[in-house]
């Protein structure tokens, strides 16, 4: 049988409903984070296979059981890989079921890590995680050594005293700031303000994340069962590759700011708390700091900004971040949160 490949647009009413029943009757959500969509379609235009990109992912893949075994999956990851080289994306990164992963190793795929039972995580790279820990090593350092991974969207006096924490507690403090582009402030924003705003602190090495350090909107929801199981497979996975670079660097003990706020991030902080001993690495959840009774949360600082109330969280903020906010190269950040109807997120 003849199959047509052609792609499947956000306004497209009939393709995307062909898209849902598709994945619904592969037990697959759809994702609500993708930019691109194709499909295959059979002479009566009836959509036999789907997957979709999403930055250097490539996700949400179905197959119509009556259909499985013609090799379809195989063109689809094909046309996706090619459209992402197209695009200028040439490292690419799939998460698939662990039982699906051997047939992303026979397309040229390697796996960096997996969730036994959950998901396997694979990059179009050989050693690509390996080469990036590798890299870390020269940043290796003598002592006690910490980590802290934060997004400092944007940057805040709460961060700040989670570093000077760390930073008092230890030789050295790996500080990794979130390098994907998922933010209402831009990476390179959040760059400038994190390492001026610990630039006094000498024993502070910052790192971009770069791609082995997942975001939640990257994370892959669509074939995990429920919201906890999206949690614990996002942070299982996110620590087995965290436990490789703390291997690289010696750090001996990671640093959490505590989130009584948060569903998601508080249960995400319970399984690190499980998770990163069985690694030889310790766990310290950190109060969050306070301003005259109030919690300091980048959160807070978004809906000051997109509210016309900066002037009114001053005792929340670093100097550094102060200046920016109060500088022209801030304005298209302020334009932006400004534009966004949810600032805080849960």
């Amino acid at each position: 049988m003849a199959y047509t490949l052609s792609e499947i647009y956000p306004d497209d009413k009939r393709g995307q409903r062909k898209l849902r029943a598709l994945l619904e009757g592969e037990g697959i959500t759809l994702d609500g984070n993708l930019d691109y969509t194709c499909g295959l379609f059979d002479e009566d235009y009836q959509l036999v296979a789907t997957g979709s990109t999403f930055g250097c992912t490539l996700r949400c893949f179905a197959v119509d059981h009556r259909h499985q075994g013609e090799g379809l999956l195989n063109q689809v990851v094909s046309h996706l890989m090619e459209h992402q080289t197209e695009r200028g994306i040439l490292r690419q990164f799939v998460y698939t079921k662990c039982q699906s992963a051997k047939f992303f190793q026979n397309l040229g795929f390697y796996e960096i890590a997996r969730v036994e039972g959950t998901l396997s995580f694979l990059e179009n790279r050989r050693g690509g995680f390996s080469s990036f820990c590798k890299k870390l090593e020269q940043d290796r350092r003598p002592g006690k050594s910490g980590a802290i991974v934060m997004n400092a969207n944007p940057f805040t006096l709460g961060h700040l005293s989670l570093v000077e924490r760390a930073a008092k507690e230890c030789d050295t403090v790996h500080l990794f700031v979130l390098s994907e582009e998922q933010s209402l402030v831009p990476f390179d924003v959040r760059w400038k303000l994190v390492t001026e705003g610990v630039a006094h602190l000498s024993n502070v090495i910052c790192h971009p994340s770069g791609p082995y350090m997942i975001s939640s909107a990257t994370f892959p929801s669509y074939f995990l069962k429920d919201e906890q199981a999206v949690i614990t497979g996002h942070a299982k996975l996110d620590l087995t590759l965290f436990g490789s670079i703390a291997q690289a660097l010696g750090v001996s003990v990671r640093y959490v700011g505590e989130e009584p706020r948060s569903l998601v991030t508080g249960l995400y902080n319970q399984i690190m708390a499980q998770e990163l001993p069985k690694m030889g690495i310790q766990c310290i959840e950190v109060p969050r700091f306070q301003a005259e009774g109030q919690v300091i949360s980048a959160s807070t600082v978004r809906q000051a900004i997109h509210d016309g109330r900066l002037e009114e969280i001053r005792n929340q903020l670093p100097q550094t971040t102060w200046d920016f906010f109060h500088s022209p190269q801030a304005q298209p950040v302020i334009d932006a949160i400004c534009r966004t109807a949810q600032v805080i997120h849960y």
